[in-house]
């Protein structure tokens, strides 16, 4: 071991025995003071004279602390005896007015005359900080990490040290098992501060054993941030340094002091403005007082002469009542006579006007009857189209059908053929077998041969069906992927807002802007949008009953059954009655979209739908027509 280590050994050696002896004394385990003017060396007891004065003993355990002669222990002893005799026994120091308590601090004087020394204020790192070390670190891709500053935080709050914020320390490796707490900064942190310090040091860990120790264990240990820790390399100097600075509690007291001088002269110049302000104020009250008296006595000369004008005003109306109350008596009895003959009049005005109210009763049902033929005849013009396209549209699909039921009839056929060869080969073999149990050899090779081609045909035959099931089950899965397919665009779509030739349709939903024309005719401006939302919502639910079903089953020409509208339908008639064909047209096809796409659930179905002919789009334009949006959506962004 070389010789700066070996001396860095006995530091640390003596820095032990020093601490374990001074709790001693702390504990009461010697006796030093004797009485209030003499002192005993418990490490002494030989000495002829063993009784010292304060100052003489305090000398004493210095000289042989600091001497270079003596053996570790008793070196220790006393510099833990000196130590104690500085911090509990200084006679000069328990003399001194210890800091005060201030208005709104919360610190206890006695936490506060123990931090500091008998040479010097000790420099403390502020805002006040504590340190604390050992803290379990496990390594993780490489790095070390711990439990979160905001558990250490619970714990210390726990324990009432009020910590307002804790801050793992962390280096190049990661977390570095350090970690800093901020107290408050008034007197109440600092106090808060010493009791951490202190609870750690009765516990043993404190800085002291921190770093003597050479097997710390799983336990945490704590202390202050002092000028030592805060010059010190490492994360801990290196964050103290960037974050806070070094202070001493004179220092701390006197800044506190200075802040409350300059608050106290804050306040004198504010009072003494105030008071400046409150004098101008009382001479601008007694100012107005006196002019509101002023004012007061001119108001109630005008209130006399106010007084005065009124009671001349009354007497001239009063005269002008009574005037006009017998010019009213002679108006009234003229007005009498020509309410009779006003009455005769509206007697004879009513006469007319119901003969009038005939006439126009016969117009306007002339009219309503032209309106309706005019109807009939355009009704009856699309009902003509509409067959016609009906009669082409039913000779496609009959051509369609024709045309695979010829072709399923072949495959028929080719099967058939098939499995009736088969039956034939298998007789032919019965035949065969029953000749040839007398038969010759010629006969057996027939029947081999028969049993041969019988067994291709059957393999045949096998291979047909496992083609036809697969080909069948391929069609199905085909179906369903394109059925999902088509789901999803149409998820995708239904919130697109853009529109175009293809997009969403919601099939059995109902119109409003007929509903909206029809009751602007029938009702007034202020009612007609309002009964129109209500007589749309009443329809929608009608839609929506399963209960109400306005159709009606003919049967085709070739056997087939077809579901239309009842057009007798009482609803439906009065509906058409009283609002008229188009919003009759708008109920009849949201009801035929609905019987079409749900007739048990009746509630709306969203459809991919081709807008530009009219018709349910198919899946490839619904994708060209995604696809050529995304490619316009991407030219724009690039």
């Amino acid at each position: 071991m070389s010789y700066r280590s070996k001396e860095k050994a006995s530091e640390v050696e003596l820095e032990n025995y020093e601490y374990r002896y001074y709790n001693e004394l702390k504990k009461g385990s010697h006796r030093v003071k004797i009485s209030n003017s003499e002192y005993r060396c418990p490490y002494c007891p030989g000495k002829r004279n063993p009784d010292y004065l304060f100052k003489e003993l305090l000398d004493h355990a210095s000289g042989v602390g600091s001497s270079r002669s003596r053996g570790v222990k008793e070196k220790a002893r006393h510099l833990a005896l000196e130590r104690y005799m500085r911090r509990y026994l200084d006679v000069r120091d328990h003399s001194k007015p210890s800091l005060t308590k201030k208005k709104g601090d919360h610190a206890e004087p006695s936490a506060i005359a123990e931090c500091t020394m008998p040479d010097g204020d000790q420099e403390f790192v502020y805002p006040w900080k504590g340190i604390i070390a050992n803290i379990k670190t496990e390594q993780k891709d490489g790095k070390y990490v711990a439990e979160s500053g905001t558990k250490l935080k619970e714990e210390l709050s726990m324990n009432g040290f009020n910590p307002v914020k804790v801050h793992p320390l962390w280096n190049h490796g990661g977390h570095s098992g350090f970690a800093s707490i901020d107290f408050k900064s008034d007197w109440a942190g600092f106090n808060s501060a010493i009791l951490f310090e202190k609870r750690f040091e009765a516990d043993h860990c404190g800085k002291r054993e921190y770093y003597a120790s050479k097997n710390r264990g799983d336990k945490l240990f704590g202390w202050v941030a002092r000028r030592d820790d805060y010059e010190s390399g490492g994360p801990i100097g290196i964050y103290l340094r960037k974050n806070a600075d070094l202070k001493t509690i004179s220092g701390k007291e006197k800044e506190d002091q200075m802040k409350a001088s300059k608050l106290v002269l804050n306040l004198t110049n504010t009072l003494e403005t105030k008071s400046m302000s409150l004098k101008q104020i009382q001479n601008k009250y007694h100012e107005i007082s006196a002019s509101l008296d002023k004012v007061m006595e001119e108001k109630e000369d005008i209130l006399k002469k106010y007084n005065e004008e009124m009671r001349e005003v009354q007497q001239r109306t009063s005269n002008r009542l009574e005037r006009i109350s017998s010019e009213h008596e002679r108006a009234t009895l003229h007005l009498k006579a020509q309410k009779q003959v006003l009455e005769q009049h509206e007697k004879q005005l009513q006469q007319r006007e119901a003969q009038n109210e005939t006439e126009r009763r016969k117009l306007r049902k002339l009219r309503d009857e032209k309106i309706m033929n005019e109807r009939a005849t355009q009704e009856q013009k699309k009902a003509d189209e509409k067959v016609l396209r009906l009669a082409e549209e039913q000779n496609r699909e009959k051509e369609k059908l024709h045309k695979k039921i010829i072709e399923l009839e072949k495959k028929l056929d080719a099967k058939q053929a098939l499995e009736l060869e088969i039956e034939r080969l298998r007789g032919a073999l019965q035949v065969m077998k029953h000749m040839g149990e007398d038969g010759d050899m010629e006969a057996k090779q027939k029947m081999d041969a028969i049993a041969q081609e019988l067994k291709e045909k059957e393999e045949e035959s096998a291979d047909v069906e496992a083609l036809n099931q697969t080909l069948i089950i391929m069609e199905r899965k085909t179906n369903d992927e394109l059925q999902d397919a088509r789901k999803e665009l149409i998820t995708g779509l239904i919130n697109w807002t853009i529109r175009g030739n293809i997009g969403i349709k919601r099939m059995g939903e109902l119109e409003s802007k007929p509903f909206l024309t029809a009751t602007k005719r029938k009702f007034p401006d202020e009612e007609a949008d309002e009964k129109g939302v209500e007589l749309c919502s009443l329809w929608e639910d009608y839609l929506r009953d399963p209960s109400w079903h306005p159709f009606k089953i003919i049967l085709g020409k070739e056997g087939s059954t077809k579901e239309i509208i009842d057009e007798e339908d009482e609803k439906l008639k009065n509906l058409k009655n009283e609002f008229g064909d188009e919003v009759y047209e708008s109920v009849t096809k949201a009801l035929k979209e609905m019987n079409e796409y749900n007739p048990s659930g009746r509630y709306i179905v969203p459809e991919l739908w081709n807008f530009a002919d009219e018709r349910k789009a198919t899946l490839k334009e619904g994708v060209e027509y995604l696809v050529k949006k995304w490619k316009t959506f991407r030219r724009k962004k690039r």
